[in-house]
């Protein structure tokens, strides 16, 4: 989707101005079109992630029918696990690893989509900083029929993948959809809940599942009731 300034602005939360200086910066992906400045929302939701910088999911979910809205993301996360200890000697070692325990359909080819994972990576860095990496930002792992999964890995070493910050990674999140706009839809509330101190502080801890979708639960607005389960 092609997006004017104010559009980008309404998404990344900020001013047309602060959008024109990024663009003179040559900081945001941008392109022109007729001499007018316009954006491509898959590049800007990368950029964003890649930043650490809040999209505003009010203006991401805008132009979609209440039944395209992004399913849960506490449910996608107990779909998807978290895994504690993950063995890791290298960005291909963890990536292989990360993606043999994400549930998937029966007959899905893993082998196919670590391979596509690891080309990824040598094209340019999945890592987002502060020792987190979501390594399908530009390549979803799309899975036709399959439920929305995300799930999170803690390596059980850290593992250089060339981050903006120079950070070694520790942790890798993965997500498997059944479309290219499911996949961008749950990476803008994913991007969104890693900016929030509850969710972020629990995944710094290496948090277990329960601790983890009880965070994005509070996120989504889903009231857990008092000593009840997450």
């Amino acid at each position: 989707m092609v997006l004017t300034v104010k559009e980008a602005a309404a998404l990344l939360g900020a001013t047309d101005r602060q959008i024109y200086r990024w663009v003179d910066q040559g900081e945001i992906p941008f392109y022109r079109v007729h001499d007018q400045v316009r954006f491509n929302r898959t590049d800007l939701l990368e950029w964003a992630t890649s930043r650490r910088l809040p999209v505003s999911l009010e203006a991401f979910d805008a132009d979609l029918d209440p039944e395209d809205r992004a399913p849960s993301l506490a449910q996608a996360l107990r779909r998807g696990g978290v895994h504690h200890d993950v063995p890791a000697a290298d960005r291909e070692t963890a990536l292989r690893a990360a993606v043999n325990l994400t549930p998937m359909p029966a007959g899905v080819d893993r082998e196919f989509l670590i391979d596509v994972l690891i080309a990824r990576e040598h094209t340019s860095s999945t890592a987002i900083g502060a020792g987190i990496a979501i390594p399908h930002v530009r390549r979803p792992m799309v899975v036709a029929g399959s439920p929305t999964t995300v799930s999170v890995s803690y390596l059980e070493h850290e593992v250089p993948f060339g981050a903006p910050d120079l950070k070694p990674v520790g942790t890798m999140i993965l997500i498997v959809s059944p479309t290219v706009r499911t996949h961008l839809q749950v990476l803008a509330h994913l991007a969104t809940a890693l900016q929030d101190p509850g969710f972020r502080g629990a995944l710094d801890r290496r948090a277990p599942l329960a601790e983890l979708a009880l965070q994005a639960d509070r996120l989504e607005g889903r009231a857990i009731p008092s000593g009840g389960k997450a």
